[in-house]
């Protein structure tokens, strides 16, 4: 099933009939060309598979946008693809904002517990508030701030999504915000 026409069939038939054949076949066509395209946007293979992921997810609700007298099949989920890009592009550049903390915070290398904190004036009481978080809190803290590992690193050594590890930081980060108060921040 190559040709347009046959395409902006199935496109029909998913939006009329919610035809699940008809989509499996609009999934083949286009998974794999735009995993392609992901690939060379994102760099990264699991980005390039929740592109295909999003776009195809649009396609089977919006399929009902669809007009064939306006344009090919094609066309119209490749501009739906293009979306879903534009939208994980900035949903990235955004948590980049959002691991700014990062970039800020200060730069400690040791190996152990006792050698981070030796320079920081707080180094018992900052101990004291680590030790107070849950210890999936407490190894997202550590492995980010004081073994400057990236999310994306850490997320990969636990065997975690990132979410979940932005998750875990921002609760922690919450967390020592309240035990330690406003003079602290």
């Amino acid at each position: 099933m190559t040709s347009t026409e046959h395409l902006g069939d199935a496109l029909v038939k998913v939006a009329n009939q919610r035809d699940k054949a008809a989509f499996a076949q609009l999934f083949e066509y286009f998974a794999p060309k735009i995993k392609r395209f992901g690939i060379k946007q994102f760099n990264n293979e699991a980005s390039a598979m929740e592109l295909v992921q999003d776009t195809m997810t649009s396609v089977w609700r919006k399929a009902h946008l669809y007009h064939p007298s306006k344009g090919a099949a094609t066309t119209w989920v490749y501009t739906v693809m293009r979306n879903a890009s534009f939208d994980a592009l900035r949903k990235i550049r955004s948590n980049r904002e959002d691991t700014l903390s990062e970039d800020i915070w200060p730069m400690i290398h040791a190996d152990d517990d006792d050698a981070v904190f030796s320079d920081h004036l707080e180094s018992k009481l900052l101990k004291q508030y680590l030790d107070m978080l849950p210890a999936a809190q407490q190894e997202v803290v550590k492995g980010v701030y004081l073994q400057e590992m990236s999310q994306e690193q850490l997320a990969k050594q636990l065997g975690v999504p990132v979410g979940t590890v932005k998750s875990r930081l921002r609760l922690a980060l919450s967390k020592l915000r309240i035990h330690m108060g406003a003079d602290h921040d």
